[in-house]
């Protein structure tokens, strides 16, 4: 099942359990492919769909930020859940200390050519 459905199934499932933040984020989703996908005139990639998943996540953040500043907690709640909601269609990203592991294993040496055996 690709991203596109699992989201679809999602919205069913949403409505079914009554969680209506969660359907208003998801529905908000599926407009915001479903104008990308008209803006491309064909259907969107895999990697298209995370884009704009990772689109919306940075305008809620950014929203989060002006609504700290404004003093509106209740908006500032809303767009964190929302936040939360969208994040779990990303894919997993690596954690810090994994990939500080990563970058510390020492890359072995190529095996020295002929003439630079003597240097």
């Amino acid at each position: 099942m690709d991203l596109r459905e699992t989201i679809d199934a999602d919205v069913k499932n949403a409505l079914k359990a009554g969680d209506k933040d969660k359907v208003s984020t998801l529905r908000m989703l599926n407009a915001a492919l479903k104008n990308k996908q008209i803006d491309k005139r064909r259907q969107l990639t895999e990697e298209e769909v995370i884009e704009t998943v990772r689109s919306l996540i940075k305008q809620r953040k950014d929203s989060i930020e002006q609504f700290g500043k404004g003093g509106r907690q209740d908006l500032v709640d809303k767009e964190t859940a929302e936040v939360a909601v969208l994040e779990a269609y990303l894919p997993l990203q690596m954690a810090r200390e994994e990939l500080e592991t990563l970058v510390r294993i020492p890359w072995p040496r190529p095996a020295p050519r002929g003439q630079d055996m003597g240097k």
